[in-house]
This record gives structure tokens, C-alpha cells and sequence, in this order.
């Protein structure tokens, strides 16, 4: 995109006023999903408590209990999947990073659902039948229908729990992360078998049919919006690399072209995933954020050399086939109700950013960046970012200098200096993961509402 196009979009910008409207409240669809979850959960004790009369003794209440951890497990696992289906409503409307978040979380329920499961049962087994723990162990795994499966896909699961754990997971890059957790889905379709044999309480009745269109209806989705969709995108749009532009030190600007770039409804502060046919590159799908809005000829992302894969983008060669899923993410105009706006940006979280400022419904003197780096030369789209500021009458300041020589400008009270009133505004903020959870804590300080501070992040 040249100069003068970039332009021509900022003033074009200028002249959009005003919040956008929405018949919605902002988090309408995150609560529903959360109550929907809810509702399931409370469902699946039901089936316990339906087909339980009563509980006496040491050796049923462990049985029992091994039977309530079994059925929640076996809930959670298809909703984990479907929140990371890739769903375009629940990407667009609750976010890829509160999805993860949610992932994340439930996952380690999900782990400690199933390690409850299996001391609880076989205890209350052994118990049962006068056995010792391991013995009845064992008789279970080799005698009982679909448990060697069972116990494959639970070690799978196991495994991904333990490298799923933060301390872990800094030494894994995000390929090998990816891949690792490609095998729950293995861990999942291993214990389905064994749910529907061994399950007391999913017999000939209706439970079992809402448990086969749960996992049924999961698989379906999955296979849809996971591999389909990306497949008809592929053949539709036909994205190809047109140039690879620096930036500067270590960042360069990726151009995409492609066919009936218009119908993607693509809207700045989203991202895609994209898998570059090139040697190293086509085993990964990596998130990249667009750092100028789309047009009806080039889709833009600005990617900076943060390991293996990014670094190998800057010598991708113009014609490489990409293959792309989106657009995704919540970082966009939707999440806008007041009418002054403020983003904070740094680092190379100033790839959406950049496109928001050119393009959020703004009137003159309303809209505010504040972009927050080490060094001048750390800075991006400088020229860009002062040509929008200057067509749309916006405010644009660099915070620029290491915390040892100019101090810390992202605590409440620089904040509240530097944006009045900054209690009634919106808050976008994006950057390294550190920075953005600075920025919500001085934010949240200096009296912003959390509804109104909007941040995404792609942490694995």
C-alpha cells in the first residue's frame, strides 16, 4: 500500500463519527456461552443423581464420586474443543485470548477431573470387591471393555496437561505446542468408547443420545470450521505473497494478494492464522494481525522476528502459496460504547493498532495513541501514524526511552495527565504480554472501568 493511499484511507476516516451501534451489550455472547456451559454441567450431575438411589458406605461414595468425575470429564472435553473450533461467532464476539483463557483454565479442570476419576473408581472398586488398589487397577485396564483405549488416550491427555503448565510451556516454541496439542483430539476420540460401555450412567436412554450428539455434534464442527472452511477459503481467495516489506530492525510488512479480498469482512484489530507453503513453514498456522485495514487488492500484516517462524517469514520470496484462516478476534470497533477512545500500544502490538487509529468512528479530538517504545528506532509506521493523526485531527504521542532514563509513563498518574479524562474512555491496548497486564493494572488504578479496557493476545 503506498503512501498516498494510506492517506486518501486516513481522511477518509476523519469524517466517520461516533461509537458504532449495537443492539447487543458487549459481553451478551460470552455470558451465554458461559451459561450454556453452566447448564450442561448441571445437567450431567442430573444423569448421576437420576440413576442413583442412594449412597451408604465408604466403598460407594468413592464409586459415586468416580462416577460424577467421569461424566463432568467427559463433558468438558468435547466444550474445550469447541471453544478452540474456531467458530466465528465466538471468535469474533468473545475473543481468541478470553477463549484461550477459558482453554487454559478448563484444561486444568479437565485434569483434575480425570486424576479423580481414576483414584476415586478404582478405589471405590477395590473397596467393593476386597481387592488392593493396583490389583483392581489392573483387572480394569486389561478386563474392562475400551479401557486399554481409555488409558492411551488418558496418558495423552495427562502429558498435554503437564506441558501445558506455564513453566513448562516457555521452553516449547509454538510449533511443537501446536502439534502436542493436536493429540487431544486423539485423548478424546480414545475415551469415547470407553464412556458408552463402561458408563453407569449413559445406558439405552436419552442421556446416551445427548451424549452421542454432544460428541457428534463437536466432531462435526470441528471438522467444519477446522478443516473444511480453511479448505473452501483456500480455493476462494487463493492468497499469495506480493511483497515483503522492512519495517525496520527485525520487523518487515507482509502484503498478501489474492482473489475476492473484498468478501472477507475483514475488520481492523482482527488477525488470521497463515501456513506459508514454503520449506520450514508448512506445518504451522501462526496468528498475524492485519496492520492496515483490507482492501479489495492487498491484505497487510507486520510481523517481528520473535523466533523460528516469524524470523523465516522476512525471506519469504513474492508468489508463495498461503493458506489462511479468518478473519478472527474480537480487538475491533464492535467492542467500542464511549465516545473517547484510547489506544496504547508497544512493541509490535501496534499492528492492529496502527489500523484501528486509521479507521475507528472518531470526531476530531476524541481519538488518542499513545505508543510506548525503548528506542526511537523501535518505533513503526512513524510517518503513517502522524499522516492519520494529522487527517483525522487525532492525538499522538510517543513515549519513547528506556524505564532507567525517563521513568515509567504507564502508571495512573502519567496516564490521567496525558489523556483527560481518561475514566470515560475506551481503552484498546496491545503489546508484549508483560506490558499489556502493566498497562490494565495502572489503567484499572486510575479508575477505568475493566469493561472498558479491551486487550487480545496471542500467548500460547
Amino acid at each position: 500500500m503506498s503512501a498516498t493511499t494510506q492517506q486518501h484511507a486516513a481522511r477518509a476516516g476523519a469524517h466517520r463519527g461516533g461509537p458504532p451501534g449495537s443492539s447487543l451489550p458487549v459481553d451478551t455472547v460470552p455470558r451465554l456461552v458461559l451459561a450454556a456451559i453452566t447448564v450442561g454441567a448441571l445437567a450431567v450431575v442430573g444423569f448421576w443423581w437420576k440413576n442413583t438411589l442412594g449412597v451408604v458406605g465408604l466403598d460407594q461414595w468413592l464409586t459415586n464420586a468416580g462416577r460424577i468425575t467421569g461424566l463432568l470429564a467427559g463433558f468438558t472435553a468435547p466444550v474445550l474443543l469447541l471453544l478452540m473450533s474456531r467458530i466465528p461467532l465466538l471468535e469474533r464476539e468473545v475473543g481468541a485470548d478470553r477463549l484461550a483463557r477459558w482453554h487454559a483454565m478448563g484444561g486444568r479442570y479437565l485434569v483434575g477431573l480425570v486424576s479423580a476419576h481414576i483414584v476415586t473408581i478404582i478405589w471405590g472398586y477395590a473397596l467393593t470387591a476386597r481387592k488392593n488398589v493396583i490389583g483392581e487397577g489392573v483387572t480394569m485396564v486389561l478386563t474392562y471393555p475400551d479401557m486399554l483405549k481409555a488409558t492411551f488416550g488418558t496418558l495423552l491427555l495427562l502429558a498435554t496437561g503437564f506441558f501445558s503448565a506455564r513453566a513448562a510451556r516457555r521452553r516449547l516454541g509454538y510449533e511443537t505446542w501446536y502439534y502436542l496439542h493436536l493429540a487431544t483430539y486423539l485423548a478424546v476420540a480414545l475415551s469415547f468408547a470407553h464412556q458408552l460401555s463402561n458408563g453407569a450412567d449413559l445406558g439405552e436412554g436419552p442421556e446416551r443420545l445427548l451424549w452421542y450428539g454432544l460428541y457428534l455434534g463437536t466432531a462435526v464442527l470441528l471438522g467444519w470450521f477446522r478443516l473444511v472452511r480453511p479448505w473452501r477459503f483456500d480455493r476462494r481467495h487463493q492468497l499469495r505473497v506480493a511483497e515483503v516489506r522492512t519495517e525496520g530492525p527485525g520487523t518487515v510488512s507482509l502484503f498478501l494478494t489474492g482473489r475476492h479480498l473484498d468478501e472477507l469482512g475483514a475488520e481492523p484489530g482482527q488477525f488470521f492464522r497463515l501456513q506459508f507453503l514454503a520449506k520450514g513453514l508448512r506445518l504451522a498456522a501462526n496468528p498475524y494481525s492485519l496492520s492496515a485495514p483490507a482492501t479489495r487488492d492487498y491484505l497487510r500484516f507486520t510481523v517481528k522476528d520473535l523466533g523460528g517462524h516469524s524470523a523465516a517469514v522476512a525471506r519469504l520470496a513474492p508468489g508463495t502459496k498461503v493458506r489462511a484462516e479468518g478473519p478472527y478476534g474480537a480487538f475491533t470497533a464492535r467492542r467500542r460504547r464511549s465516545r473517547q477512545v484510547l489506544l496504547l500500544a508497544a512493541g509490535v502490538g501496534i499492528t492492529p493498532v496502527r489500523a484501528l487509529f486509521e479507521t475507528l468512528p472518531a470526531r476530531r479530538g476524541d481519538l488518542t495513541l499513545l505508543y510506548r517504545a525503548s528506542a526511537e528506532e523501535e518505533l513503526l509506521f512513524r510517518r503513517e501514524l502522524t499522516a492519520i493523526a494529522e487527517a483525522r485531527g487525532a492525538r499522538l504521542q510517543f513515549l519513547v526511552g528506556r524505564r532507567s532514563e525517563v521513568g515509567d509513563p504507564i502508571q495512573p498518574r502519567v496516564l490521567t495527565s496525558l489523556v483527560p479524562g481518561l475514566v470515560g474512555h475506551d481503552v484498546y491496548v496491545c503489546g508484549p504480554e508483560s506490558f499489556m497486564e502493566h498497562a490494565v493494572t495502572a489503567l484499572r488504578a486510575a479508575g477505568v472501568p475493566r469493561h472498558r479496557i479491551h486487550h487480545e493476545s496471542f500467548s500460547f
